[in-house]
């Protein structure tokens, strides 16, 4: 399975933004749903939201509704999570994943992981 890159991750204060990417350095995401996942210290990884193929379609959890959008640019191979409104409990380490699946069936994606990358807002 081919692994994703993720980057944009980094400190950030209570109420800030950060804006994550995730790449598949010489594949495609042509035809498949990319989801975003996150592990908090401590905890098991956790479902976040997902983004369609076509973009038509998201899915969000309700932690992050509102917060988080999920967008993606496929001439550039690139998905992305706006992160707005961050708050302390969103630290955590931050994964994508693709699959042909749907926004809702990508949550119980058990495959490969790239290293993630880390995200931590605290004053």
């Amino acid at each position: 399975q081919v692994q994703l890159v993720e980057s944009g991750g980094g400190l950030v204060q209570p109420g800030g933004s950060l804006r994550l990417s995730c790449t598949a350095p010489g594949r495609s995401f042509s035809g498949y749903t990319t989801g975003w996942f996150r592990q908090a210290p401590g905890k098991e990884r956790e479902f976040v939201s997902a983004i369609s193929w076509s973009g038509g379609h998201t899915y969000y959890v309700d932690a992050v509704k509102g917060r988080f959008f999920s967008s993606r640019d496929n001439a550039k191979n690139t998905v992305y999570l706006q992160m707005n409104s961050l708050k302390p409990e969103d630290t955590a380490v931050y994964y994508c994943a693709k699959d042909r699946g749907t926004v809702l069936t990508i949550a119980t994606y058990d495959g490969a992981w790239g290293q993630g990358t880390q995200v931590i807002v605290s004053s």
